[in-house]
Formats: C-alpha cells, sequence, structure tokens
C-alpha cells in the first residue's frame, strides 16, 4: 500500500495559488497546477490503514486507498480508470469539492491528512492530457427513453449512468447552457467553464440529447414529457433562497446571491447586461450576510468587479480553527474556512444579525446590526439566540448580498402540474428507490435531498440512475453508488 513510510518522510503540501494581487485582475483559476512528480510524492502519504474511512466518508464511495497507490507507482492509467469507475465528474469535485474523505483520513488523527482532493484532481487531468477519456460509442441500446429535468451534477451523473445502461436519454435545461449551478452558481476562478464544456461534450458525443432554452412546463408540455418517455428524472435543484424579510428589504440594491453570480458568470461568458439589470460591485461598499461557501464566492466576485470594500457578516459565532470535542473524528468538523477570497481580502464579522435596512431615495445605503450571543438552557436543549444589549452598530452598503441558503424547489409550473408530493420541508417527496408519488417519475439530487455539496448531488444521480434502470428493466448492471 505505498510507500509504508511516506507519511512520516513527507509534509502535506497543497498546490500554490496565484499571488492575490495578480488573480483579482481576472476570473481564471486561482491556483497552480502542481506536476505529476509532486502527486505521486504527495500520494505515498496514503498510509496502509486498514479500514480506509476517507472511503466511508465520501458519498460516491471514491476506491482512494487504491488510485493513490496506483499514482504513487506511477500507475496513472490505472488510478483513473478507479476514479473513472465511481465518479462521473471528477475534474469538478477535485476541484470544489470540500473533501469530506480528507477530514476522515486516519492520517489526519495525528497529522495532516492525504492531500486526497488534489490527487483526485491529478489523475483526472493525466486521463485527459493523455487521450484517456473518449467517447464511448458502441452502447448496447435498450430502446427505452428517459428524460432527465435539470442538467446540476445531480442531472449529469444521472443521464450519464442511464446512457452507459443502454436508454435514449434527453436532459432538458431551462437555461442558455447545461451545467446547473456548476455553469451558473460558481465562479470560474474556482471552476473554468471550458472544463465543463469538455465532459459534456464528450456525453454529447456518446449520444445523450441536451434540450437548452426549454422549461418544462412552459416551453414543453408536462403531458408530453410524461407520455414521450418511458421514466422521468427530476433533478432541477433546490432554487428557492433563502429571504431576509426585516424593514428595508424593498430598497434597491440588495440581492440574492445566485442572482448576483449568474450574472458575474454570463458577464465572464461575454453576454452583455443592460445598465437597468446590472449587479455591479466596482467602486461600491458592499456587505455580504452569510459566511458560507456561496457568500465566499461573492466575496471574490465583487473583489474582482473593483469594490471599494467588502464586509461579510455571519449570525453564527467564529468557528474553531482546529477539531473540538463536538466534531470528534472522522466526522466532518465545522472549523473556520478561510478560502482564496478571504485571502484576497474584505473583513469578517461573527455572531451578528441584520436588524433593518437603512436607504435614501429607495437605494440601500446602511445595515442595522446587533451582536448576538447563544445560549442553552440545559444541556438537552438547543441552543437560543440573544442580542447583546448595547451592541448595536451601523455597516455602510451600497449593495447588499443576500447569502443564506435555499429552501427547497421551485414548486410553481412543473412540479405542482405533475402533482408530485413535497415531504415537510418542500422537497420532492420520493421512497428509497428515488420514485416519486407520480408514476415512473423519479428525483434526486437538491430538489428530493435539500441543499446540499456537489458531492452528495453526483452520489443521488448515480443512485437515481440505478433505480430507474432497474424500473425499466427489472434488474441492473449499474453500481447502485
Amino acid at each position: 500500500m505505498g510507500d509504508l513510510r511516506g507519511f512520516l518522510k513527507l509534509a502535506r503540501q497543497e498546490s500554490a495559488c496565484r499571488e492575490a494581487c495578480e488573480r483579482v485582475s481576472d476570473y481564471k483559476d486561482v491556483h497552480k497546477a502542481r506536476s505529476d512528480k509532486q502527486s505521486e510524492e504527495q500520494a505515498s502519504r496514503c498510509m496502509d490503514c486498514a479500514t480506509p474511512f476517507c472511503h466511508w466518508a465520501c458519498p460516491i464511495g471514491n476506491y482512494i486507498p487504491e488510485w493513490n497507490d496506483f499514482i504513487f507507482r506511477g500507475n496513472w492509467k490505472e488510478a483513473f480508470a478507479l476514479l473513472d469507475a465511481t465518479n462521473n465528474l471528477p475534474e469538478i469535485t477535485g476541484r470544489v469539492c470540500p473533501a469530506l474523505c480528507e477530514y476522515s483520513c486516519v492520517l489526519g488523527l495525528n497529522d495532516d491528512a492525504v492531500t486526497i482532493r488534489e490527487n483526485e484532481l491529478a489523475a483526472i487531468e493525466y486521463g485527459f492530457k493523455n487521450g484517456l477519456i473518449k467517447p464511448v460509442k458502441r452502447i448496447k441500446k435498450t430502446g427505452k427513453k428517459v428524460a432527465v429535468v435539470g442538467s446540476g451534477p445531480a442531472g449529469l451523473s444521472c443521464a450519464a449512468q442511464l446512457n452507459k445502461a443502454g436508454h435514449n436519454v434527453t436532459v432538458f435545461e431551462r437555461d442558455p447552457e447545461p451545467g446547473g449551478i456548476l455553469r451558473f452558481g460558481i465562479p470560474d476562478f474556482k471552476l473554468e467553464k471550458h472544463l465543463l464544456d469538455r465532459r459534456i461534450d464528450i456525453w454529447k458525443d456518446e449520444g445523450i440529447v441536451f434540450k437548452t432554452n426549454t422549461e418544462v412546463g412552459k416551453d414543453y408540455s408536462v403531458n408530453k414529457l410524461t407520455e414521450g418517455f418511458d421514466a422521468v428524472c427530476l433533478a432541477g435543484g433546490s432554487r428557492v433562497p433563502r429571504d431576509l424579510k426585516i424593514e428595508g428589504r424593498d430598497l434597491k440594491g440588495i440581492y440574492f446571491a445566485m442572482d448576483y453570480l449568474k450574472q458575474s458568470n454570463l458577464r465572464v461568458a461575454g453576454e452583455k447586461i443592460s445598465k437597468e439589470k446590472l449587479i455591479d460591485a466596482k467602486d461600491k461598499r458592499v456587505v455580504i450576510i452569510g459566511g458560507g461557501d456561496t457568500g465566499a464566492d461573492c466575496l471574490g466576485t465583487a473583489h474582482r468587479q473593483g469594490a471599494k470594500c467588502v464586509v461579510q457578516i455571519e449570525v453564527l459565532p467564529q468557528p474553531s480553527e482546529c477539531r473540538t470535542n463536538k466534531y470528534p473524528w472522522p466526522e466532518y468538523p465545522l472549523l473556520l474556512k478561510t478560502t482564496t477570497s478571504h485571502e484576497e481580502g474584505g473583513e469578517r464579522y461573527w455572531a451578528v444579525t441584520t436588524k433593518r435596512f437603512v436607504g435614501e431615495k429607495g437605494l440601500v445605503k446602511k445595515l442595522s446590526c446587533v451582536k448576538v450571543e447563544f445560549a442553552q438552557k440545559d444541556a438537552k436543549s438547543c441552543p437560543f439566540m440573544q442580542e447583546v444589549p448595547g451592541s448595536e452598530f451601523e455597516i455602510n452598503a451600497d449593495l447588499v448580498i443576500l447569502a443564506i441558503g435555499f429552501l427547497h424547489p421551485e414548486h410553481s409550473g412543473l412540479l405542482e402540474e405533475l402533482g408530485v408530493k413535497f415531504d415537510t420541508r418542500g422537497n420532492v417527496a420520493t421512497d428509497a428507490g428515488y420514485l416519486t408519488s407520480v408514476k415512473k417519475v423519479f428525483s434526486c439530487g437538491d430538489m428530493r435531498r435539500g441543499q446540499s455539496l456537489v458531492v452528495w448531488a453526483i452520489s443521488e444521480g448515480r443512485r437515481s440512475a440505478y433505480f430507474i434502470d432497474k424500473f425499466l428493466m427489472g434488474e441492473s448492471n449499474l453500481p447502485v453508488l
């Protein structure tokens, strides 16, 4: 298993980043690619741990120790084959996944974990660079037709798996290009879109049909969908944003994070936005409400648009920089994350809630805030939030971005027309086999699970494909993960 003493010889070494002063002037990848030799050295740190908890933590069950061993030995083709067996989009997860596996790495008990995500990225990019990834066209067809509604990571993974099984797959997407949140929700400095196009072009060559600018229920009737396909999979994501309904919310200059990021990505792709619809941080005082990854993406975007200053506020207290007893290994811990966007500038305020927006002439100008603290009545009760007396303060703002998550999928239109049932959180309800309350209609990803990670969306897409294939054929040779 690799170099049995590799973790004793070498320290963890992550890929270097471009200088902040350089990268804020463009939307190119912030990271520098590392050499194959460096990846082989880092893979040697994967130890013979007997019980690989990294594999347990990975939602798609990647064969992590095995392909780390192959990378260490320079057997890149074998490493790629193992990676390709469990992941339809490793070039995506290798860039944007929070690496749940690394927090469960056995080496992480008393040392820095193996650079699993970067090793994954090295393996897939080796595959592309050396012509190992080609369209598979000799697929025995079943004659069955499947519609996948939504082309985010869940929909794409589901479509790819069903295509492998020999079904005729059509993916419906209401946006101009496929990709969903991968294309419109993640900035190019984290995920350049030519990487997404590279993979989608392969799937097109393999026979998957993509119908873009097509909203089912509006441009394509629901009856036509259910009557024209043998099975349908709903993978439209969780697109209803959580709002902050406080005094002053109707002022101009307050936007949802996804509206801001989507428009920015369209502008980077060359689309012209009218002055009336433009959301631009240039020379503005920007406040981002929400301290998660989406908020960090907005922060990096604001830097690149030339914001005068940026403040990011979060209602929860600042997390610990190290794992605490509350999150024992191998659980994924709540830790303070300092992303490349944070390294580029801006301020972060913790344990702060916004009481109201203050404006002038209909435009937002300030946020009235107060510090909060969390307390428990007893050991069994949940913490409750309370304001700290006398801690009120204001933050000047010309542009406010709400990055406080999503509630559930859009109910109006397709879902209501289909008549699917919802769970208590407003997500599409399914049984254990991903089947909704409507005959032959399945669902996967955030639409079924709720807002989650890209790697969970891929897992959902792959699992739903297995159950759809089994529904159509009586049995399935697809992996259940």
